[in-house]
């Protein structure tokens, strides 16, 4: 079982509820979970979900370390850019037109900030904007 292997409401509410099994919660399913934001939302909330969500999740799951504000902005940022290029109704779509998006995200961050963001303690606890190429 892999989380596409739920519709995007289940999915969408079992993360919500941190009832997710865990070993769901993969890179693609993030990307899955910003898309499905920015589609229901739009960008602005979509961050806001996303996070508090993230946060909650990692706190009921883990030990509460491992949620990280920044990554987690770019990667519905980056969901969102990618969202304005391509034309996709699913996820699976979406992300057979933006396989960058699971391939090579650090690459893709890594043209926005000059040092590194998943080290940086700052980065974690709060959201830094890039200092080489904005997006917004």
């Amino acid at each position: 079982m892999t989380h596409l292997s739920l519709l995007d409401a289940e999915f969408e509410q079992q993360f919500a509820e941190a009832s997710l099994p865990p070993k769901l919660f993969s890179h693609e399913a993030h990307l899955r979970l910003a898309w499905i934001h920015v589609r229901k939302y739009g960008k602005q909330q979509a961050i806001n979900n996303v996070c508090d969500q993230i946060k909650v999740f990692d706190q009921t799951h883990g030990d509460g370390t491992m949620f990280h504000r920044t990554v987690t902005v770019v990667a519905v940022e980056a969901v969102a850019h990618f969202m304005g290029k391509v034309k996709a109704d699913d996820f699976p779509s979406f992300i057979a037109q933006a396989p960058r998006l699971r391939t090579h995200l650090k690459d893709l961050i890594a043209q926005h900030y000059s040092w590194n963001i998943f080290t940086d303690a700052k980065a974690k606890e709060s959201y830094l904007e890039p200092d080489l190429l904005p997006f917004r």
